[in-house]
């Protein structure tokens, strides 16, 4: 079975020389095509960077969250979650897939781990997906995330999710 080929199309930029020579000497550091580069920085704008302010999302220096997280008791933790974090998490996705059904949600959290720069595997053997989450944010970090991921999948997707969570990782399994 072949696979259709994503269709591209080619342009034309005028880029500042610092600017690009900024860009070569990353994509060089990563081992990979300048055009592959830029076309991961262009994903990244469209899928998350030109909404992030939109949705008044602020990016904060992780071992802030993880004091920040790490003071609150786990009472609090989970009423912050259930008050705040699941309208929240649900009206973002939604504002910034355009949708909110399993597919854009599951995509969303993808992009948001990315682009918080939280490492992510997400595997799909006969049917079952199963996600794992490394982060180092603290247990509480944890909490709040599999709190607030089993609210959405309970009460808005409909759909029953099995979590575990320690410090420095979170796993959650769903059957689509």
């Amino acid at each position: 079975m072949a696979v259709n080929p994503k269709k591209t199309s080619t342009m034309t930029f005028r880029i500042d020389e610092d600017v690009l020579k900024k860009l070569r000497s990353e994509s060089e550091h990563r081992e990979t095509s300048l055009n592959t580069f830029v076309n991961h920085i262009f994903k990244r704008y469209v899928e998350w960077d030109m909404y992030e302010a939109k949705v008044g999302m602020i990016p904060i220096a992780k071992p802030i969250i993880l004091e920040l997280f790490g003071n609150l008791t786990k009472d609090h933790v989970v009423d912050m979650a259930t008050r705040i974090g699941k309208n929240v998490v649900r009206d973002t996705a939604l504002f910034m897939r355009g949708d909110f059904n399993l597919n854009s949600f599951i995509s969303w959290f993808e992009a948001r781990m990315r682009a918080s720069s939280i490492e992510i595997n997400h595997n799909i053997k006969n049917n079952v997906h199963t996600f794992i989450i490394k982060h180092d944010l603290g247990e509480n970090w944890s909490l709040y995330h599999t709190t607030v991921l089993g609210l959405i999948f309970r009460e808005v997707l409909d759909t029953t999710a099995d979590f575990e969570y320690n410090a420095g990782m979170m796993a959650f399994k769903f059957t689509e």
